[in-house]
């Protein structure tokens, strides 16, 4: 998905709206589907926007976003410490442990957790076993 911030040339309005990708956007001008919301002129252009961009390095900007990056890092720890108490770690063999659990009926007392590569949890989905992604914090960022 991509934001995208749109400014009428018939009225002047500036107004959000929200793409599957670039490609979708410039495909939705050709045929004249993006209209304004006060006057519905199809006279749309995009404006110029900066992303925002949170890294370990970036100064947070406020201390309305600093609070917000606390919680969240915060919430992802506690996930990460119910995870760790209440599922089985496989590393790097996590793409085998679940098919062994789905395919031979391996029950395990607990649930399992690792790493697999987008490819493989692809895989895993396509095969209809269930998995989730989830963010994951370093022990040493901790």
């Amino acid at each position: 998905m991509i934001k995208y911030q749109l400014e009428c040339k018939n009225c002047n309005l500036t107004f959000n709206s929200w793409f599957a990708n670039s490609k979708e956007y410039e495909k939705l001008k050709l045929k004249n589907l993006i209209n304004c919301h006060q006057c519905n002129s199809k006279k749309i252009e995009k404006s110029l926007m900066a992303p925002k961009l949170l890294s370990k390095s970036a100064k947070i900007d406020n201390e309305k976003d600093e609070i917000k990056f606390k919680v969240i890092n915060k919430k992802i720890r506690e996930y990460q410490k119910f995870i760790k108490k209440n599922f089985d770690y496989v590393g790097e063999n996590f793409a085998y442990e679940a098919r062994s659990i789905h395919y031979n009926n391996k029950k395990k007392e607990k649930g399992i957790f690792g790493s697999a590569s987008k490819e493989e949890i692809r895989e895993l989905k396509e095969e209809g076993i269930s998995t989730q992604v989830i963010p994951w914090i370093k022990d040493k960022e901790n």
